[in-house]
Parts: structure tokens; C-alpha cells; sequence
């Protein structure tokens, strides 16, 4: 699937928000002065507005703003206002930009060329198919992969730990449990991308032969690695069971039939 990293020099790319690869509108910001009666920025919350009922509101489209402006304020979200067009003291606010995505109307906060809200890591989206605690490793190593190109590698390697303990025995240390795998029949491509992981991201904490210092190009690598080591023993396996199951009763029954086992008769 094709990646495009969010940018400034771009009008579509994967949204930080839903990881869709779509259009961007951009919007430029104006800025007004704060009045000297108020002279504190007004942070918006729910908890001031707890009597705004959008169900009173009788048209449609105006019931779905305000509600979904409700939304917005209960998660601290950036949202649009819109302008009274009689008032002049307005400025444009440079380097300062907003992008709307397409599909999920959500809105990101662009400082110069940086995105700088939501959150976002460096790396590649996650296989949505990551177990829980194994995506909240990844997610944290792409945070400080700019920063720290060895602490992400042994985040990564962390995370192959957990996964592998998943697959297999939590309780065991990673090499006893890719040993396991390997003996269940483990394809050896994907062998060789866990022990890949495990020993780079293990010298990533243990310096050895391999120098994550200012490697992030390995450390990259290793993001790569963890989401082919998902997509081929987790998301191909429930994909082809999903299609399995959707064939006719008749069909399974005579697969089952001619696999069974003279044994078993």
C-alpha cells in the first residue's frame, strides 16, 4: 500500500488522524487581539458549555455543527469559528497553517513545515491487525525515532518480545519463543525478520557490533520489519480464514473428506 508522509508540499497524504491516504484543504490563519478586559486566550471546554443542547436546534445541518463542535471542545480538538466579516482588526497568522483531511474532516496543526498537532511519529503507519500492547511500543519508538534512532530500535525489539510472547509463551524469554515458532512451522523469511529485530534492537541497549548512534536508516528498517512480521503471521492467516469460512457447507465438508487420515476412517 502507497505511503505518502504528511507535508506541507503535499495536497494529499495518509491523515494523522484515520491513516487514510487522501486529499488535504489547506486553510491560512487570522489572528485578532486578545481585548485588554480579557487579556488571557480562551481555551474552549465542554464543562463551560454543559447546557448547549443540539437538540434544540431545528435545522439539520446547523444541529450537526454545533454537535459536532460540542464533540470537539469535550477532547480539546481545534476547530473552526466562523468570522464576523464586520470586524477589521485581523491578521494573518504566518506559518501557521491547517489542513482538513478528506475522509475524516479532522483537523491538523502545522507549525512552519512541522506538523505539530495530533502527535505523530516518524515511522510508517502500524498493521492494524498489531496486537494492543504491541502497537503502543511502536507508537512511542516512532515518537522519538528523530531523536533517538537507537532508543526506537530497542523499543522495536521490545515490541517483537511482546509479540512473540503473544504468539506463543509470554512467559518465555524471544529466543525460546522464535525457536517455538520455528518448530510450528514458522516460514523462515519471517524467522529471519524476527532474529533480525531481536538482535539489532538487543545492541541497541547492549552496544556490540551494530551502531545505532546516528543509524536511523537501521532503525527505520526495523519498523518495516515488525509490520511484515504482523502482516504475515497475523494479518494473511485471518484473511484467508475470513474466506475459508465463507464457503458452503458442502465444500467444507468434502475438503474435509478427502484430507482426512486413512487412520480416521
Amino acid at each position: 500500500m502507497k505511503y505518502v508522509s504528511p507535508s506541507v508540499k503535499e495536497t494529499a497524504f495518509n491523515c494523522p488522524y484515520c491513516g487514510a491516504l487522501a486529499k488535504q484543504f489547506w486553510y491560512c490563519l487570522l489572528a485578532q487581539p486578545i481585548r485588554e478586559d480579557h487579556p488571557l486566550p480562551h481555551i474552549y471546554t465542554l464543562k463551560e458549555n454543559e447546557n448547549w443542547n443540539a437538540d434544540q436546534i431545528g435545522d439539520p445541518e446547523v444541529k450537526k455543527s454545533v454537535q459536532e463542535w460540542i464533540e470537539k471542545m469535550a477532547d480539546g480538538l481545534p476547530f473552526f469559528e466562523k468570522l464576523n466579516e464586520s470586524r477589521s482588526s485581523r491578521i494573518y497568522l504566518n506559518n501557521v497553517n491547517i489542513s482538513k483531511c478528506y475522509n475524516c474532516s479532522q483537523l491538523s496543526l502545522w507549525l512552519h513545515d512541522r506538523l505539530v498537532f495530533p502527535e505523530m511519529g516518524e515511522a510508517p503507519p502500524a498493521n492494524p491487525d498489531m496486537p494492543k500492547c504491541v502497537l503502543r511500543d511502536y507508537n512511542e519508538a516512532s515518537r522519538i525515532l528523530n531523536l533517538s534512532p537507537r532508543g526506537a530500535a530497542a523499543l522495536i525489539r521490545l515490541a517483537i518480545d511482546k509479540l512473540c510472547g503473544e504468539l506463543a509463551n509470554p512467559k518465555k524469554p524471544i529466543n525460546e519463543n522464535i525457536k517455538t515458532l520455528v518448530a510450528n512451522g514458522l516460514d523462515s523469511r519471517v524467522q529471519k525478520a524476527l532474529d533480525a529485530v531481536r538482535v539489532i534492537g538487543n545492541n541497541a541497549v547492549h552496544p556490540g557490533q551494530i551502531n545505532l548512534d546516528d543509524d536511523r536508516t537501521t532503525a527505520e528498517s526495523l519498523f518495516r520489519l515488525l509490520n511484515v512480521i504482523v502482516e504475515k503471521m497475523i494479518s494473511e492467516p485471518k484473511h484467508i480464514d475470513e474466506v475459508y469460512a465463507m464457503l458452503p457447507e458442502g465444500a467444507l465438508n468434502a475438503i474435509e473428506k478427502r484430507d482426512k487420515k486413512p487412520e480416521d476412517s
